[in-house]
């Protein structure tokens, strides 16, 4: 099997040959790992380690100085104004919001005010032929993460004060935003047609230790577009691919009533995110992917923790809908080289299933 037909396996009625799995990581990590494993291209990396890819592609957009697949972290095109902020002792940086452009907004004028981003403003004219070099891989063709964007919109604080003393703003700043990406996710389905097997329609809702929102406030102001986008997506044939990390276990319910396929990253040393409750209560609905913790076994633990890890994963979660073997969250730039190799060493000595 190549690695599209090892992933879709699991909805097709069929069992892959083994658990597919995938990887993430931050640029810092990747560089060493193309070094270390003396590969020439991340090609050559997913190869080198029998690692079944999905490629995340999006349409471009030419005044955008960013390149990234994540279209709404295209803050450039967002009027978001940001920092490179550095992290164990200058490994790696991630890029943090520090502007604000529709923090002042108080009323609908002001909301119409903001200079939206137009569909036919982004560049879809080498779309196909990007996924197309791909058509043995899954791949993710857009994305949409309402709230995270909203947040870097009006900041943080003030979005969350607005889900309790702004809802109508916050609506109104919503269906602006969910116009712009149902028309770029509608755009890149029709232009790619079956290439694209998911959608990335996520959030960032739990911390370490409870939700960022009630299960009542997320259902009515977030929980509806999120469905509205699932909708759009299914009704070409794509699958939702839902990332949303932390202790969001309340949530799940609501997120598989609204048509969620794919559960990322399984963040289980969070509360209430235990892997065995997980496996137990929605195993049977939905497809896991991620699992493997990067806050304490890949960066700080040996290979050996690393390989028990992997086989309890499958054990765990490869008998319901399916699973998908990659670390939770980006592989970070502590994360030691023999970690990461025996992850997927592991994944190949435990991963059959025929």
């Amino acid at each position: 099997m190549n690695a599209k037909q090892r992933w879709m396996a699991w909805w097709t009625g069929e069992r892959p040959d083994r658990v597919p799995c995938d990887y993430w990581g931050t640029g810092e990590i990747t560089a060493r790992l193309l070094f270390d494993l003396d590969c020439a291209t991340e090609s050559d990396l997913w190869r080198k380690l029998c690692i079944d890819k999905c490629i995340y592609l999006a349409p471009r957009h030419p005044a955008a100085t960013e390149d990234t697949w994540h279209m709404p972290s295209l803050f450039s095109i967002w009027g978001v104004e940001t920092k490179l902020v550095p992290y164990a002792d200058g490994l790696g940086v991630y890029e943090e919001s520090v502007g604000f452009p529709l923090a002042d907004a108080r009323t609908a004028a002001d909301v119409d005010r903001f200079p939206w981003p137009k569909v036919e403003d982004w560049d879809f004219s080498d779309y196909r032929a990007r996924c197309l070099e791909y058509r043995d891989h899954p791949i993710v063709g857009a994305s949409y993460e309402p709230f995270y964007l909203y947040c870097r919109l009006r900041g943080m604080e003030q979005a969350l004060e607005d889900l309790v003393t702004n809802p109508e703003l916050m609506d109104d700043i919503m269906g602006r935003m969910f116009d712009v990406f149902a028309g770029l996710v509608r755009k890149s389905l029709e232009t790619a047609g079956d290439l694209v097997d998911f959608i990335y329609v996520a959030e960032d809702l739990g911390t370490q230790e409870t939700l960022l929102m009630s299960p009542r406030v997320f259902r009515r102001s977030v929980k509806p577009w999120l469905a509205k986008m699932i909708e759009l997506a299914h009704g070409y044939g794509a699958k939702a691919f839902h990332h949303d990390d932390g202790a969001i276990r309340p949530l799940i319910p609501d997120l598989l009533e609204i048509g969620i396929d794919v559960l990322n990253p399984i963040q289980w040393r969070c509360r209430g995110m235990e892997r065995e409750g997980l496996a137990r209560d929605f195993g049977t609905d939905v497809v896991f992917h991620g699992g493997i913790d990067n806050q304490h076994t890949l960066p700080f633990g040996s290979p050996a923790d690393v390989r028990c890890q992997v086989a309890e994963n499958i054990r765990l979660f490869s008998g319901g809908k399916g699973y998908v073997v990659a670390p939770c969250h980006n592989l970070q730039a502590n994360t030691p080289t023999a970690n990461v190799v025996a992850m997927y060493e592991a994944i190949q000595e435990f991963g059959a299933l025929r």
